[in-house]
């Protein structure tokens, strides 16, 4: 049996939804591959034809900045002279290959595994929610107000707009 290197929990929290995607930033995956971010850029761009558009993308300086409020990056200086790189499942799987260390394949791993037990975690989410629609529909009235706490529970809370800190002119 191996020793895993990385807990998938730690990996899970690494996992961000940006352009509708669930990526990984090159940080993050430089940190996990213990290697410095500049050098897994460069291997990046020596085979720039493994990443095509869906497999990674460079955030926009808004989207910086999104995630610096967020909490996800502490600081617009951690990103460096450059705009963080976001790999997709396939574009980590492709960096494997890349790199190409024991480390990497076995970071690799334990990523693609991450993944997997995020995509299950959802697909239960949506099978709990279908269920749910269906028991509705085969009890009557007296239960909809049940029904209907259990849907808010089970709907995140939109986060609330931040008040801007400082004097304000209209």
């Amino acid at each position: 049996m191996s020793t895993v290197l990385v807990p998938t929990e730690m990996i899970e929290n690494k996992i961000l939804l940006i352009r509708g995607h669930k990526v990984m930033l090159d940080k993050y995956l430089a940190d996990l591959y213990q290697v410095k971010p500049i050098r897994l850029r460069e291997q990046v761009k020596r085979n720039r034809d493994r990443f095509p558009a869906d497999f990674m993308f460079q955030l926009t300086k808004a989207e910086v900045q999104v995630l610096v409020s967020q909490n996800a990056i502490p600081s617009m200086s951690h990103v460096g002279g450059s705009w963080p790189y976001a790999f997709t499942e396939q574009g980590i799987a492709m960096l494997s290959s890349v790199l190409r260390s024991k480390r990497a394949v076995a970071v690799n791993i334990e990523i693609m595994r991450a993944f997997v037990r995020l995509r299950q975690i959802l697909a239960s989410h949506i099978e709990l929610a279908r269920k749910l629609e269906q028991l509705e529909n085969k009890y009557d009235v007296q239960f909809k107000a049940v029904f209907d706490a259990i849907r808010r529970l089970m709907t995140p809370e939109p986060e609330p707009q931040k008040r801007k800190i400082g004097f304000h002119s209209k």
